[in-house]
């Protein structure tokens, strides 16, 4: 086409600049956004952080760019594009594309995050199994020295295949900061009319459990009332049932560890 018509249809978005002299008509995918960075350097570009943790299956932060290593060539970061000199880092394919290791990622990644999100992201790479608790060690050692690596360091004790959301980590980094017993994590409870229950969190000896209560997942009226009915059948089997919103975790940390405290107190009186 001509370059008239090629601005036309840009501005009638019909077709999408993906990067410079690379288009698409259709919404471009990070799958996509990889390939046209490949036509646009001649290099089989390599996905690493944010961008290789949504390749592995475990993303949980997005800044909206991808996130490749240096090809070699005089790319500059932009609000799309951020290139990281990475020598060294251990790679593997993703459906034919190469891209630094789940545990690696899983590492780098949690080293540039807060750290309620770093055991987030470590707590996500298990639970996608894409790597084990021995490789992250060993991804630990092998970024020794770097910023943020002792927290991750702290961090991968904690980390947990159970967890099924980032503000699960919070909340659970929350308990444990604050000095609570560890719960047990998705923990099963059956009722009396023999429907089986999930709760985020549970110390069973103390029959206590807390559910974080996600406004994205819990505002429609069929979750709501499938909140509530779970809560009533928790209590009839004699269970404390703590709810949890993010400003527990965010700004009243301290506020909800010693409501948690109190409850376990009771429970275990009572036990």
């Amino acid at each position: 086409m001509t370059y008239r018509t090629l601005v036309r249809r840009l501005r009638d978005g019909s077709i999408l600049r993906v990067w410079h002299g690379v288009y698409a008509q259709t919404p471009p995918t990070t799958v996509d956004r990889l390939a046209g960075l490949d036509l646009m350097t001649g290099r089989r570009i390599v996905a690493c952080v944010h961008t290789a943790a949504e390749l592995h299956g475990f993303a949980t932060e997005d800044d909206g760019r991808v996130h490749i290593l240096d090809p070699g060539l005089r790319l500059r970061p932009s609000e799309k594009l951020m290139v990281h000199q990475r020598i060294g880092a251990p790679l593997e394919k993703v459906s034919g594309r190469l891209v630094t290791t789940p545990a690696w990622t899983a590492v780098e990644l949690a080293r540039t995050v807060r750290r309620p999100r770093a055991l987030g992201v470590l707590d996500a790479v298990l639970h996608a199994r894409r790597t084990t608790p021995a490789e992250l060690v060993a991804a630990i050692d092998e970024q020794k020295g770097r910023r943020g690596i002792v927290k991750v360091r702290e961090l991968v004790e904690y980390a947990d295949p159970r967890s099924e959301s980032p503000l699960e980590s919070e909340a659970r980094l929350v308990f444990i900061d604050g000095g609570l017993p560890r719960p047990e994590l998705q923990y099963e409870v059956l009722d009396r009319c023999g429907q089986l229950w999930r709760a985020d969190f549970a110390w069973p000896e103390a029959m206590v459990v807390a559910e974080y209560d996600s406004m994205q997942w819990h505002a429609s009226p069929l979750a709501l009332r499938h909140d509530r009915m779970k809560t009533a059948r928790l209590q009839e089997c004699g269970w404390t049932v703590v709810p949890i919103v993010v400003d527990d975790v965010r700004h009243q940390p301290l506020d909800l560890v010693a409501r948690i405290a109190g409850h376990l107190e009771r429970g275990q009186l009572a036990g």
